[in-house]
């Protein structure tokens, strides 16, 4: 498992209508599954600019959390996960935090890259 921050390259093309999952790394752990709870690492970039908005990785320490309380994005595309793996999910603003509203990050599509350190 790479234990290393991610570089996210950009992404040529227009951004994605649908939730596009990618495997960088296959993982050898157990799965995550709908509505568990993981323990990951992970950086997020705005497709649109490259810019990154959030990274786990800077504040050095991963977080633990139930799927259920996340974005649509993460929801349908960390399970089936196996931890160890890393996967690159870029999510259009239905899949994120909506396409209109009171969130900074409202209208984007965002591309997350996420490690999967534990699944439970």
């Amino acid at each position: 498992m790479s234990l290393s921050k991610p570089e996210i390259d950009f992404i040529e093309g227009p951004a994605p209508t649908e939730l596009v999952i990618t495997d960088l790394v296959e993982g050898a752990g157990s799965a995550a599954v709908p509505g568990g709870q993981v323990t990951v690492h992970y950086v997020g970039v705005d497709f649109e600019t490259g810019e990154q908005f959030d990274a786990s990785w800077d504040r050095g320490e991963s977080i633990d959390f139930p799927l259920n309380g996340l974005i649509a994005g993460w929801q349908e595309g960390i399970p089936g996960m196996k931890v160890g793996g890393r996967r690159q999910l870029v999510c259009p603003p239905h899949m994120a935090y909506g396409d209109s509203g009171g969130h900074r990050l409202s209208g984007r599509t965002l591309v997350f890259v996420i490690d999967l350190l534990d699944a439970r």
